[in-house]
């Protein structure tokens, strides 16, 4: 038996659609915008470019501030999402273990830098490293991404440790497998595709990050962000155009990396 659609569902589908295709257009063409740009052979930035040339991506890696302060935001990032990684599953183990109320508090305190704007969070950060004798120093730096980073790779993760049946665990300590080999057998190879997209989404927050770079980095140091200000404070030239494009590429390699390990279906 076929079923014929309404006028009023094949409007409201089209509708849909068409929504749903200005939303990506909105999102995705600032991106294509300063991509094309950062191509150009003239002197400015402007789309559509001025022929197409890699000139100013040779000129990025040229301008030796800009070249270290790519690297110390690599860095940064991937050390970021590595501990924040590590944390993220002890936390998610140790949120597993407590009852549900408890749960909730222990979820919603493993999420507050996500619910205290980041200028308050860098300002607080920088005032207890003055008193440690962290301040102003690489390694405070680092603790800074890490805070503010650690959120958004433990929703990734405590989500995918949630998905694994409770009942996989009793079957593994039922055959005689300890805690240890049932974690490293079992929970968390299941919930790779989390820790992965966690780890992925840490790094690109750290690699962005701004505000909190700004009061804490180092003397003498700057992470690309803060370089790509300072360039643009006194040049308007496609050269931060080809920074922007690279900080994109990086992005791009991140879901390429998940799809290559876990597959984006398993990751999402």
């Amino acid at each position: 038996m076929t079923t014929i659609a309404s006028p009023h569902g094949r409007v409201a589908r089209f509708s849909f659609g068409a929504l749903v295709l200005l939303l990506y257009v909105f999102l995705l063409a600032p991106l294509a915008a300063i991509m094309l740009a950062s191509f150009t052979g003239g002197e400015l930035m402007r789309v559509p470019p001025q022929g197409l040339s890699l000139r100013w991506f040779v000129a990025f890696f040229q301008r030796q501030d800009l070249v270290d302060a790519l690297f110390m935001s690599l860095r940064l990032a991937l050390v970021t999402s590595l501990v924040t990684s590590v944390l993220g599953i002890m936390a998610a183990l140790c949120s597993q273990a407590l009852s549900k109320r408890l749960a909730m508090v222990f979820q919603i305190s493993m999420t507050l830098p996500l619910l205290v704007p980041e200028l308050l969070t860098a300002i607080g950060l920088l005032f207890f490293l003055y008193q440690i004798g962290l301040a102003k120093t690489y390694l405070g730096l680092q603790m800074g991404h890490i805070l503010i980073a650690f959120p958004y790779a433990y929703v990734s993760i405590i989500a995918a440790f949630r998905q694994i049946d409770p009942a996989m665990e009793e079957a593994s300590a039922s055959l005689g497998a300890s805690a240890w080999d049932t974690f490293r057998r079992i929970m968390l190879p299941l919930a790779a595709p989390g820790v992965v997209m966690g780890a992925v989404f840490a790094f690109i927050t750290s690699f962005d990050l701004y505000t909190i770079s700004l009061l804490l980095k180092p003397v003498g140091g700057n992470t690309l962000p803060l370089a790509l200000f300072d360039f643009l404070t006194y040049e308007f030239r496609p050269t931060a155009a080809a920074a922007a494009t690279l900080s994109i590429l990086l992005s791009a390699l991140g879901v390429a990396l998940i799809q290559k390990i876990v597959g984006l279906q398993r990751a999402f």
